[in-house]
């Protein structure tokens, strides 16, 4: 049985720290500084968010503006893990 953690700032930010999303995120990067994850990027964020934290996400196109920030896509994920996919 996997325990699930909370989506934080900080798991966001693990995550997209990973060598083959952003290579060099700065550390001290504004939770609402802008993002631009290309297609291969974002593939690989969320299979690492399923394989690390048993979250599996879909994102429907109009979801992905969402991922333009360390604060958007933590708050969608939050939804998410709420069971709020936001498909209102």
């Amino acid at each position: 049985m996997t325990t699930r953690v909370e989506i934080t700032t900080a798991v966001v930010r693990e995550l997209l720290s990973d060598p083959k999303i952003y290579p060099e995120l700065p550390a001290d990067l504004d939770e609402d500084a802008e993002l631009a994850l290309d297609s291969l990027a974002l593939v690989w964020f969320l299979h690492q968010l399923g394989t690390r934290y048993d979250l599996v996400v879909e994102p429907a196109d109009e979801h992905l503006a969402e991922f333009g920030s360390l604060r958007g896509i933590t708050e969608y994920l939050r939804r998410v893990q709420a069971g709020d996919s936001g498909d209102e």
